[in-house]
């Protein structure tokens, strides 16, 4: 026992001169290991047998103290350290990859998926969207910010939107009231159109016959095309499509272009007039003659 005391003191002192010397960590694990081998040498000498728990998986040497379990293998706890880093895990949380260890810090720097919008590694939950990965916080919409509901989303040009703004950016606007088309339409004059918005610009009735006319861009109903160009007949008020007659600064169907008051055509277009109204010379004179 008088030997065991002054073992002790031995190993006493030489942990007081590392202390004052601070060496390095391989002068520290070589002092170590060969304190240790002189410890169970001397134990061995005064009859108290030492039975390793096994080998260093990492320096192959027995492990007689504190032991790690790990990857399937055993481990003096100074020994068990991160891949990376090299900082000892001991009894910390790690990931194995390949048959190796790693803290987590280093495991997902290294290895976890990355956010595609603030390229930090994802830690826990992850969504998957555009063959990109994503924190779920981070996958929103590119042009109000918003997070996707159960809509879900919709991509243009590799970035993702919700339905509103989608539709409103990039579906294509009705003619009429230029709002987004988002199913049944109708196409004409190079554009889209809501069926209830494609009707005659003037009178706003729907072309029923299918069949319309254009004007600057516009549809029109028959007589509101011939109003605007100014081709309606005077007399009738209905469109001139042949024939016509200009005269008094209007137009006329030859056979609406008559005497006011006989009501007789006037085929060679000679004519009085008075007070806005045609003659023929036989009634302009019983009427208006002195």
């Amino acid at each position: 026992m008088a030997h065991l005391s002054e073992m002790q003191a031995t190993v006493a002192v030489k942990a007081d001169i590392s202390k004052r010397h601070l060496p390095d960590k391989q002068d520290h694990e070589a002092s170590l290991d060969s304190m240790l081998g002189g410890l169970e040498q001397e134990l061995q000498d005064l009859g108290i047998a030492t039975v390793p728990k096994g080998h260093c998986a990492s320096c192959r040497k027995p492990i007689a103290g504190k032991m790690i379990h790990a990857l399937g293998q055993s481990w003096h706890p100074e020994h068990f350290v991160c891949t990376h880093c090299k900082e000892e895990i001991g009894s910390s949380p790690f990931f194995e990859r390949n048959g190796l260890a790693y803290c987590p810090k280093d495991y997902h720097q290294l290895f976890s998926p990355r956010c595609a919008y603030c390229a930090a590694p994802i830690l826990d939950k992850v969504l998957t969207a555009m063959n990109q990965t994503w924190h779920p916080e981070h996958f929103f919409c590119s042009h109000c910010g918003e997070v996707f509901g159960e809509e879900g989303f919709h991509e243009k040009d590799k970035k993702p939107y919700c339905r509103k703004d989608f539709l409103a950016m990039f579906s294509p606007k009705c003619g009429g009231c230029n709002r987004p088309v988002l199913e049944n339409y109708l196409s004409a004059m190079d554009n889209v159109w809501h069926p209830e918005c494609f009707v005659c610009r003037d009178c706003f009735s729907s072309f029923s016959t299918g069949s319309f006319f254009e004007l600057d861009g516009r549809p029109f109903c028959e007589l509101h095309y011939h109003h605007r160009r100014g081709t309606l007949c005077y007399g009738c008020g209905q469109p001139i499509t042949g024939r016509c007659i200009s005269a008094m600064g209007h137009r006329f169907h030859p056979e609406h272009f008559v005497c006011a008051f006989c009501l007789t055509q006037l085929s060679k277009g000679i004519f009085r007039e008075q007070n806005d109204k045609t003659y023929c010379q036989s009634c302009f004179n019983k009427l208006f003659s002195l």
